[in-house]
């Protein structure tokens, strides 16, 4: 029992050795920003942010932290930004 364990504790750091063997296709986790904690997800290929900036934008400062902390992790669309064009008067 023990060297079975030994064994897949080993091969555990092996794997995080490895991000690419990851893919995030959804999750959800709590951005602790400077001003408040904010929601943010990915789920069936779009982001969501619970702070004020992404929804006049639909990226912000939280997603664009998490793309460069998961980096190759991500699918290649849960990467890339909306196009950046004013935001559209409410």
């Amino acid at each position: 029992m023990r060297s079975s364990l030994i064994g897949k504790i080993e091969k555990a750091k092996r794997y995080a050795q490895e991000p690419g063997r990851v893919s995030f296709s959804g999750f959800t986790v709590v951005f602790h920003g400077e001003n408040d904690n904010h929601k943010l997800s990915y789920s069936n290929g779009k982001w969501h942010c619970s702070c004020y900036f992404f929804s006049q934008w639909g990226t912000c400062s939280h997603v664009m932290a998490l793309q460069q902390m998961l980096g190759d992790m991500l699918p290649q669309e849960a990467l890339s930004s909306p196009i950046t064009t004013q935001p559209s008067e409410k």
